[in-house]
Parts: structure tokens; sequence; C-alpha cells
């Protein structure tokens, strides 16, 4: 079956920054709904067409991933405000901060605890691949037509890969895995 609109791909891959340093390797195929809110658009686009077997590679630019970096999206907070267990690279959700956060901090967007220092703590809350070219080997593992379940919830469903940005502000954080 060709890759088009509304089916489901199967996909491994190796990502790497532009250096080169390896990312993120995805070994077993992971399904992914190819016209909803799973793949990025570049993604989609470069699939089109291809069968099982198909290789690429892709350059994902800032602007068609995870967005450029955002300086309004690091907060400085006061340490006395966070639990004693508080660990860096903890994430915490924005709606879930402690009273007493900045109020500018969205509370639609996730945190990354970047810094903890005995009277403050540094959140982040950019993607951590936010501001980043990245350079995506994959290869269609499968291909399949989406049941009409998976089309109504815009995902193949496996809740692993996700593009929705989480918050208003463009774009910032999104998840993979």
């Amino acid at each position: 079956m060709e890759i088009n609109e509304l089916c489901v791909v199967a996909l491994t891959w190796t990502l790497k920054d532009t250096l080169g340093e390896e990312l993120d390797v995805l070994e077993q195929p992971v399904e992914f709904l190819v016209g909803g809110d799973d793949l990025f658009k570049i993604f989609e686009q470069a699939l089109q067409g291809y069968d099982v077997g198909a290789k690429m590679e892709l350059q994902i630019e800032p602007e068609q991933g995870f967005g450029d970096f955002n300086d309004q999206l690091i907060f400085l907070e006061s340490r006395q405000l966070f639990p004693a267990e508080l660990e860096e690279g903890m994430v915490i959700e924005g709606s879930a901060l402690p009273p007493g956060c900045s109020a500018q901090a969205p509370r639609d967007v996730l945190y990354t605890v970047t810094d903890i220092y005995p009277d403050h703590v540094v959140i982040d809350g950019n993607h951590p691949l936010a501001g980043m070219a990245l350079r995506l080997n994959l290869k269609v593992e499968a291909v399949r037509a989406a049941s009409e379940e998976e089309i109504a919830r815009r995902s193949a469903g496996t809740g692993f890969f996700k593009v929705q940005p989480l918050h208003a502000r463009p774009p910032g954080n999104d998840t993979l895995h």
C-alpha cells in the first residue's frame, strides 16, 4: 500500500543533530497516523507516495519541528516554593507550578527543571529540541489503512509522539517520546 492521507505508517528512525550527535533511536516500529496529529507536516509530505521498505533522510529546521528557542519561557523561581525532592531534569506541568511562581509563566506549558541553586530554581518551558536543526534517517516498516476510530481521534493512538502544541504560544513544547 502506498502512503497517502489518513493511512497508518509504522516507522523506525535515528534522529541526530546537525553535528551528528545521536539524539533518539526508534528501533522497534511505532505506528503514526498520516494526516492526523501524530507527525510533523514535513514528515507527512516526505512520506507521500512511498511504500514499505522506503528509507529517507530528512533535514528538519526548527520552524518545521519543535520551534525556535524562546527565552521568554525561562523562569527563575524561589527554591522554597518547590518540594525538597525536586531534581534537575524533572518535568512540571505549568498548571501544577506551586503558588507564588511567576504570573508570567504560562500555565499550559511543560517546564523542565534545568538548574537548582540554594535559593533559586530555573525552569524552562522550551521543548528540549527547540531551536535545533535535526537530521532524521527513517524507514517505513509497514503501511495500512487507518481505522475510523484513528481518523476520528486524529492519531494512531500510541501517545508516543505528539506534535500538537501544548500551549497557545507558538512553538515550544511538543513531546518526543
